[in-house]
């Protein structure tokens, strides 16, 4: 049986949810971001007790398709730009289609409909904020940035940066020096 489970986006939101399951006396299968799979199928009085100790964890239950459909993308995402060293070499529409099991021009439909932003938008929103957390972390260089995100260029990683942020890449990095200087002179 699965439940999909709305604002789980981090490791330490999986940790959570296994320790409320083990709790439970639930053995899951699978947990992944937004699903857990559970070996057999759990009683509603289960179902409910799962579901008021992950809200006060500030997570949801999902029972509606659409919510289910759009976290299930948003988690593909998220797992696709922050946890995966490497970006997937095919087109984004088509990895996301092909993890998702669905057409690509549904899901992209229905994320509109709801989100009001299309994938791609949401997509470069991602890669922008892994762009700032590479940036402070000072560990590579713009150009290597640009690579490791797909980016046809450093100017075309530093057009979207701005577009975003309102700064440029440069500016951002140096925001943080300066913070860095100020702390030092207390």
């Amino acid at each position: 049986m699965r439940i999909y489970i709305k604002y789980m986006v981090s490791l330490r939101c999986k940790m959570l949810v296994k320790e409320e399951l083990k709790n439970l006396g639930l053995n899951a299968v699978v947990v992944e971001l937004g699903m857990v799979e559970l070996l057999g199928n759990i009683s509603s009085d289960q179902l409910q007790k799962l579901t008021q100790a992950l809200s006060k964890a500030g997570l949801e239950v999902m029972d509606d398709k659409k919510s289910i459909i759009i976290e299930s993308i948003k988690n593909v995402i998220t797992e696709m730009i922050h946890y995966s060293d490497i970006l997937p070499k095919v087109n984004y529409s088509d990895f996301i289609a092909e993890k998702l099991n669905y057409d690509y021009t549904y899901l992209s439909n229905i994320f509109s409909e709801v989100k009001g932003i299309t994938i791609q938008q949401y997509i470069i929103m991602h890669k922008i904020e892994k762009v700032k957390e590479l940036l402070l972390y000072d560990e590579l260089n713009l150009t290597e940035i640009s690579y490791r995100l797909h980016y046809s260029s450093v100017a075309h990683l530093s057009n979207q940066f701005k577009k975003i942020t309102g700064l440029t890449p440069t500016f951002y990095k140096s925001l943080k020096l300066k913070r860095k200087g100020n702390l030092e002179d207390l």
